[in-house]
């Protein structure tokens, strides 16, 4: 393992390692062979945990199968990444049961999104560890080539850097920072608890699919009112999909509502970044300083 700008990389993946599938949450609704068929293909062996097909009401098992399935596979040093298979609602019913005794001595990729949001950040606040956002083994049939060639690379050590064209105004300017973030319900609900980040000199991610968007400005309002944005170095904002409007509209989009509660800010703010409940959900790593630069339409993201 390497540090990087004081957050520690785990060893990045080489042919003929075993990675590991769990279900921290949901239940799957199907097989995924698919994803198995991928990850061996780039050369990886694949253990699947007793969750992957168990099912206690909308679950993948008990909180006792899910956190004791999740902690042997943090314990194997023989396992060198854990994909979780999906999200949905679970993983914060196990996160104060799991022992990261082990795995901060010899950390290991942590895969996954929306949920996941609360492995991403207890670790990096706890353990100052990397871990990835990214496809999971549940999204990867529908997922779009270039966001699994991004999963792909940055497991195996790839240049990741990311430009794009946004279709929203961004806000211009250029900053780097460490990178954290992800879903942003989650990171709401982690507040006040030992798995919040401090969100200072950060570069923050968000994304979030299916919320009201009078609960996406209360949200936001809880991280202004909290000092969260305060001190940010810039705000890169994925996809808000499937948001849901009262009888009585909002009145703004999501992206405005967004764009309303950072505008006495500085930092700069971009837009349509491909990451979050799409297809094109690219990898992002948490835990590791990039630089934004961005102008009105035009983005740059890089790792440094």
């Amino acid at each position: 393992m390497t540090e990087t700008n004081s957050y520690i990389s785990p060893p990045y993946l080489m042919p003929g390692d075993t990675v590991a599938i769990t279900c921290p949450a949901k239940k799957l609704p199907h097989d995924i062979s698919d994803a198995v068929k991928l990850l061996k293909s780039w050369g990886l062996n694949v253990v699947l945990g007793e969750t992957v097909n168990a099912s206690w009401h909308q679950f993948a098992g008990s909180d006792e199968l899910r956190t004791a399935d999740m902690q042997q596979f943090l314990n194997d040093p023989e396992i060198k990444a854990i994909f979780a298979a999906r999200g949905g609602y679970g993983t914060i019913r196990i996160i104060d049961d799991l022992d990261f005794t082990i795995f901060k001595k010899y950390p290991k990729w942590i895969i996954g999104f929306s949920d996941i949001t609360v492995l991403h950040s207890h670790i990096q606040a706890l353990y100052k560890t990397e871990s990835l956002h990214a496809q999971m083994p549940l999204t990867i049939p529908d997922g779009s080539k270039p966001s699994l060639e991004s999963l792909r690379k940055a497991l195996f050590n790839e240049p990741l850097d990311y430009q794009y064209t946004s279709d929203i105004k961004n806000r211009n300017g250029a900053s780097t920072g460490i990178l954290i973030g992800g879903n942003l319900t989650l990171m709401v609900m982690l507040s006040g608890s030992v798995s919040e980040q401090d969100y200072t000199d950060k570069i923050l991610f968000l994304e979030d699919v299916g919320e009201y968007l009078y609960s996406l400005d209360r949200m936001m309002w809880n991280l202004k009112r909290s000092g969260k944005l305060t001190n940010l170095k810039g705000l890169i904002v994925g996809s808000f999909t499937e948001m849901k409007d009262n009888d009585i509209p909002f009145g703004q989009s999501a992206e405005q509502i967004i764009m309303s509660h950072v505008s006495e800010y500085n930092f700069p703010v971009c837009f349509n970044f491909p990451a979050g409940h799409i297809s094109d959900n690219r990898a992002l790593i948490f835990g590791r300083k990039v630089s934004m630069n961005v102008k009105e339409l035009e983005v740059t993201i890089s790792y440094l």
